[in-house]
């Protein structure tokens, strides 16, 4: 981004002021305005354009989708999200599957053991998931500006404005009821609201690289550590590999010329071999900070995705949890614009309650993950030893762990005396009806009864399907596979409630 943004946020509006949408050349652009083309803020324009909303998505690039990428792991939990959006199969057939994490000192986490449809790890680079979520936008209408760099925000009583100037230098202002920054860690959005984004670098002077190679390596996934050196290795599936590299004995700035004998260097200390690498056709040096937005709302404007949380690229968790964030929030916001929630402050404030503390979740593992993979001193080996061990040994733990990671685990906090599977995600349920996954892809909630439960009055748009079992148990599930409310059948009083919440 280049010139100051302006940092007029909603503080600065009092009602019946004007916004910069009344000035000349402003333009009433959309229901929300989404900034960031990447998967994060292409999942969250389709979901909302599906509800029937105009959603406009300002991209600074020139270019729609780039394949330097960091990410290369899609985790299950992201996978059942994409199939509620009917993308799943699609994308799985872009890439190649891993049902074993190996890890530090011969750990290895089964995923196989995941109850879910998706069992694994898919392999496939971030532009494939790019691709089938761009597709899905542009067929919901999704208006895409690319070559437009916002400079200014500022909020009115009931609207956005984004000031944004576009390659030919023409100034225009967008406006919108609400404006998301997906645009990642350098987010023109979180500046202009004047957010902090407190952390520190957890690992510097990284080596990154498309490359050809020789030899295949052993595994789908190739990572390990040793010698003072960690190497990561990649597929792209059409011969390019991707790696990663770094030395603790040799920390160059991030402007430093690099060449591809240091990441040889690099990738024989960590693996034991180099695998015959060559013809690279791109390589740089970055580095990896651990850093957290303190709010994801201000007003009218929310972040999401790396623009509100960066992490350590160990347990491949950044590109999946920016895609839970957008599925968190875009049903919440097409619920409120649509008119469908009494409360819709209340609503949209658990976007934050319930999407910060995971985002902090995974900066505090991925990092231990990180931090045990570069243990350097006797004891921080013998404590990666250690939690080895456990991991390899008690079966519960494992299965927490591999939760976590795939994001199966990851729930959101519930009322005091809430039944005990509100917050938690739903499986894929087989029900009369259909899949539940199925179920969800109107973005609509699921109300799961027995067959005999008549379909109740609902304010917001609702799916009744049934039990293919005798199970009694009644399950409200959200449009993004949650549990919102569960409870018994002989308490059509409490449904009710929950309905009207």
């Amino acid at each position: 981004m280049t010139g100051k943004p302006s940092t007029r946020t909603n503080a600065d509006a009092t009602p019946g002021a004007h916004s910069t949408s009344d000035a000349p050349g402003a333009a009433r652009t959309a229901d929300v305005l989404v900034v960031g083309s990447g998967p994060t803020g292409m999942l969250l324009a389709g979901d909302l354009a599906e509800r029937g909303l105009s959603v406009t998505v300002v991209e600074r690039r020139r270019e729609t989708i780039s394949n330097m990428t960091r990410a290369f792991a899609v985790h299950a939990r992201t996978l059942e999200t994409l199939d509620a959006r009917g993308l799943a199969d699609e994308l799985v057939r872009t890439g190649s599957r891993l049902t074993e994490l190996r890890l530090f000192d011969g750990l290895r986490l089964d995923l196989s053991r995941l109850r879910s449809r998706f069992p694994f790890l898919l392999v496939t680079p971030q532009y494939e998931v790019e691709h089938v979520l761009k597709r899905r936008a542009l067929s919901a209408g999704v208006d895409f500006r690319y070559g437009s760099e916002l400079t200014g925000l500022s909020q009115s009583v009931d609207t956005v404005t984004a000031e944004v100037r576009d390659t030919d230098g023409t100034h225009t202002a967008l406006t919108a009821r609400y404006a998301v920054g997906t645009d990642g860690v350098h987010s023109a959005v979180r500046k202009a609201l004047g957010l902090p984004f407190p952390g520190a670098s957890v690992i510097r002077s990284i080596v990154l690289a498309d490359v050809r190679l020789t030899e295949e390596p052993p595994d789908l996934l190739t990572a390990d550590g040793a010698g003072g050196a960690f190497a990561f290795i990649a597929p792209f599936g059409d011969g390019w590999y991707r790696v990663m590299g770094w030395n603790r004995r040799h920390q160059a700035a991030d402007s430093d010329p690099v060449e591809l004998d240091e990441l040889r260097e690099i990738t024989r200390l960590a693996l034991g071999s180099d695998y015959g690498m060559r013809d690279a056709r791109w390589i740089s040096r970055f580095h990896s900070d651990e850093r957290q937005v303190p709010a994801y709302r201000t007003g009218r404007v929310f972040l999401a995705g790396d623009a509100a949380h960066v992490h350590s690229p160990a347990g491949g968790q950044g590109m999946n949890t920016g895609l839970q964030d957008a599925a968190n929030l875009s049903w919440k916001l097409a619920a409120v614009l649509k008119g469908e929630v009494s409360d819709p402050e209340a609503l949209l404030d658990s976007y934050q309650a319930e999407r910060h503390p995971v985002g902090t979740m995974v900066l505090r593992s991925s990092g231990a993950l990180i931090r045990l993979a570069m243990a350097r001193t006797l004891r921080q080996r013998a404590v990666r030893a250690s939690a080895a061990r456990l991991l390899s040994m008690v079966r519960p733990v494992a299965d927490k762990a591999i939760g976590l990671i795939s994001g199966i685990g990851i729930a959101y906090p519930a009322p005091r005396g809430s039944h005990r599977l509100t917050g938690k995600r739903a499986p894929d349920l087989g029900l009369v009806e259909g899949r539940l996954q199925e179920l969800l892809r109107d973005g609509r909630f699921v109300l799961v009864t027995p067959a005999d439960v008549p379909t109740p009055s609902s304010p917001s748009p609702l799916v009744h399907a049934h039990w293919a079992s005798d199970r009694t148990t009644v399950l409200l599930v959200r449009p993004d596979g949650y549990v919102a409310w569960a409870g018994d059948r002989s308490d059509p009083a409490a449904l009710r409630a929950a309905l009207d919440r």
